[in-house]
């Protein structure tokens, strides 16, 4: 019988600090000390963070300089990319040995649904606890793992016992775990749309619980029925192991501000030529382009072009991306930062199966 949202388990595993894990397992001389992923120039940023970095307040997505600010220990190491894929895949084998049922969210994170898991353990904590000792010993890397009855709560769990440990909500505890957790710790809501509840007078979980569905999706739109879900330890969606992308994307930060449209366009191109060749790898093509531009104070805007059908063809590609960046002069301040996404992304096999459709 198709278990439903009530009589799921859901495991949430994730990687602890997994690039900078990966750094420290490989370089011995590393172990023990504050190790970032990332540019130690000017305008690098941290990719990840050991936890010895993290007790001095380093965190990914921050400045380099910030970061030294924080850690003058702090040891920056050039990323691997190809190593971090190569040891996903194999963190990824070991998932399919317990479960068919896995939807990727990242390089180093999951969701798996063991209600019906392959080795027959009864319990899903048992599955967590093979899987982690199973990524343990063949990669000598740790993972923690959050346990319940929906991904929304397994998620959140997966942060109580980091790192190395996992922590079980069952479902008779949901409702009181979520009605005690502030809105901003809430998986899916960001600092700006926690500062928006709290300026309507909702602060935490139970203030949330409080409020009518009306009410949020009138203040929220869409995003307002799946917050009246989760107030109430609620989330109906599967785990889903053909979850298609959302989008791809590539950026850049620059050493010094870029002002002219020729230094802009020859700093994008780059970021053109990875988004594309990875949607290739992939089987993906996409009906929206979007340029993001982050200047020198730090201001951040994004500009979209969507289209009928998806891209084609690079060169299509590569002339919107350049009607985007023109439509931008003059630039009203230099520009730190330039990256291209592509969304609305459809597989290959789709866009064979749309267009055999329309030829019959």
């Amino acid at each position: 019988m198709e278990p439903t949202a009530e009589t799921r388990k859901i495991i949430h595993l994730d990687m602890d600090a997994f690039y900078a894990s990966v750094e420290q397992r490989d370089q011995p001389e590393l172990r023990g000390r504050p190790v970032a992923v990332g540019g130690a120039r000017a305008r690098g940023v941290v990719a990840a963070a050991s936890y010895e970095a993290r007790r001095f307040g380093v965190r990914s997505a921050m400045p380099a300089a910030t970061a030294l600010r924080k850690c003058p220990e702090l040891v920056f190491v050039k990323p691997r990319f190809e190593v971090y894929k190569e040891v996903s895949r194999q963190i990824r084998a070991i998932f399919a040995e317990y479960t068919p049922l896995i939807e990727p969210l990242s390089l180093d994170e999951a969701y798996l649904d063991v209600t019906e898991n392959l080795k027959g353990l009864p319990l899903a904590s048992e599955v967590a606890r093979h899987i982690r000792a199973e990524i343990l010993r063949q990669t000598q890397l740790t993972a923690s793992a959050g346990i319940s009855y929906n991904k929304f709560l397994a998620k959140l769990a997966s942060d109580y016992r980091k790192p190395n440990g996992q922590f079980v909500i069952r479902p008779e505890q949901g409702l009181a775990f979520v009605e005690k957790l502030r809105v901003g710790e809430f998986h899916g809501i960001g600092p700006a749309t926690a500062a928006r509840l709290n300026q309507l007078g909702i602060f935490s979980g139970l203030d949330l619980r409080q409020q009518s569905e009306t009410f949020l999706r009138q203040h929220f739109g869409k995003a307002g029925g799946y917050y009246y879900l989760i107030a109430r330890a609620q989330d109906p969606r599967p785990v889903r192991p053909d979850r298609v992308r959302k989008s791809i994307g590539s950026e850049t930060t620059f050493e010094h501000d870029l002002t002219s449209y020729d230094d802009l366009w020859a700093r994008l191109l780059p970021c053109l030529t990875a988004t594309w060749e990875q949607a290739q790898r992939l089987g993906l093509r996409g009906r929206t382009l979007t340029l993001k531009i982050k200047y020198a104070d730090f201001q951040q805007i994004t500009r979209s072009r969507t289209l009928f059908a998806p891209l084609p063809h690079r060169d299509q590609a590569e002339r919107l991306a350049q009607e985007l960046l023109r439509a931008q002069l003059p630039l009203p301040r230099g520009v730190r930062l330039l990256g291209l996404t592509l969304s609305n992304l459809e597989s290959q096999e789709d866009l064979v199966g749309q267009q055999l459709g329309l030829a019959l």
